[in-house]
């Protein structure tokens, strides 16, 4: 499809050199499909043809998507020869990427003047704050948009325009090995003190297992920043909106994980150790608690271990357990479309979030759906399916509206990395404060 002109391309580096980041709901390590060479900026008099093929008779569009699991690339795979073949006048083209790369690469595209039609990730504030998407309702059938929950479109509002739709949710909950627990005599933890105590009981009965399990990576260190500041009656900003990184709740939380960590109650390499690493580790028995999402069952069984587990709530130091939303987004980048390049990415969002359809690309994984309609479905069809959907709508989701929140993210994530080194959690947040909101 059309590309952007080389005056705005030439703005795009600049304001994008510095917006990398990596994240979200889920990923796995590695890219499962390369792309062919970006395509290069049409000549003079081309613009009919550019969003062509070679005969001239189809409408171009792609689509950069996040590697949220094992089965992520074979189903876009099947996906793309479906969908194809119900709509002989679109050509599909969809690249599956690993979380820790699809920031900087779509970053890179941006700066070439190359943007996907479609982008599938879970950040999308700087991308707004730069002129570069389309609002949701311009890409996005009246049907379809009206199938998605209220509160999850809510998290792509920028002064009263929504920007991207949700494309599935996750939320968090801690994680346990029944049968770990009960050999080392211990009990469920509620609270911060409660988890100490649990995890000093199976680090005597089982040395070698890790008794808590903690992600401060690149790939989710902001979601562990977020369980404990938000379980102590921290925030990542106030009522207000402002940024309050540093404040005494905050401080207190991260000063709590690494104690945790020094004193051995968790795995050993919390910066290089990912959540799909500590769910190995927890499918096998190695490690006996940890906060993970709803698909954590299913990528247990995936990888052929079965564990007799329990779920509870996340424990809190404040009397008031709060579970982490997490929730990716679909967003289109405004690539100058005719009206028919526009009505086939609609065509694509239909067929994508026909409930069958989504209802399967939302079960494959093991997350949650973000229509009301799927919702339905799959709750009608699994009991403690309807469970999570209630616990989705009563958790926190982190500030991604804010265009500062790409730095946020990876800010956070540099101090939880410093703090292992033995940096002051005090002033290494009051320097991200500043930095942030000087």
């Amino acid at each position: 499809m059309k590309k952007k002109s080389l005056k705005r391309v030439l703005a795009l580096s600049l304001s994008m050199a510095a917006a990398i980041s990596l994240a979200a709901c889920g990923s796995t390590p590695t890219d499962t499909k390369t792309k062919d060479e970006p395509e290069t900026q049409q000549e003079e008099g081309g613009d009919e043809a550019e969003s062509k093929d070679d005969s001239g008779s189809k409408t171009e569009i792609s689509v950069m998507a996040a590697q949220y699991g094992q089965k992520t690339a074979d189903w876009w795979k099947t996906f793309e020869s479906d969908f194809e073949k119900d709509n002989a006048g679109i050509d599909l083209n969809v690249e599956v990427i690993s979380w820790n790369d699809i920031s900087t690469k779509v970053n890179a595209l941006i700066s070439n003047g190359n943007a996907p039609d479609i982008l599938n990730i879970d950040v999308f504030a700087d991308y707004q704050a730069d002129d570069l998407l389309l609002p949701a309702k311009d890409y996005v059938s009246e049907e379809t948009y009206n199938k998605m929950y209220e509160a999850f479109l809510e998290q792509s509002n920028v002064d009263g325009t929504i920007w991207a739709i949700p494309d599935l949710a996750s939320a968090r909950a801690m994680y346990y090995n029944k049968d770990i627990l009960e050999e080392a005599g211990a009990e469920v933890p509620t609270t911060w003190e409660e988890l100490k105590e649990t995890c000093k009981k199976i680090k005597e009965k089982f040395p070698d297992v890790y008794p808590w399990g903690v992600d401060m990576t690149t790939d989710e260190g902001q979601a562990a920043f977020a369980y404990y500041i938000w379980n102590n009656g921290g925030d990542f900003t106030d009522t207000d909106g402002n940024w309050t990184l540093n404040s005494p709740e905050n401080v207190a939380a991260i000063e709590y994980v690494i104690s945790l960590i020094k004193e051995g109650y968790t795995n050993t390499d919390p910066a290089n150790e990912t959540r799909y690493d500590l769910q190995d580790m927890f499918g096998t028995g190695k490690v006996a608690m940890m906060i993970a999402p709803n698909s954590l069952p299913t990528y247990v069984a995936d990888g052929g271990n079965e564990v007799n587990y329990g779920m509870a709530p996340i424990p809190n130091n404040n009397g008031t357990s709060v579970s982490a939303g997490v929730m990716d987004r679909f967003m289109c980048f405004d690539n100058e479309y005719s009206e028919e390049e526009l009505e086939a990415i609609k065509t694509f969002f239909d067929y994508f979030f026909e409930d069958e359809r989504y209802s399967a690309w939302v079960e494959m994984e093991g997350f949650l759906p973000a229509t009301k309609t799927g919702g339905e479905a799959l709750a009608a069809k699994d009991e403690s399916l309807a469970q999570w959907i209630d616990i989705v709508a009563s958790c926190k989701f982190y500030p991604t509206a804010k265009t500062e929140w790409a730095d946020v993210k990876q800010g956070v994530i540099n101090v939880e990395q410093n703090a292992l080194l033995d940096g002051n959690v005090q002033e290494l947040l009051d320097s991200l404060q500043a930095e942030i909101a000087p």
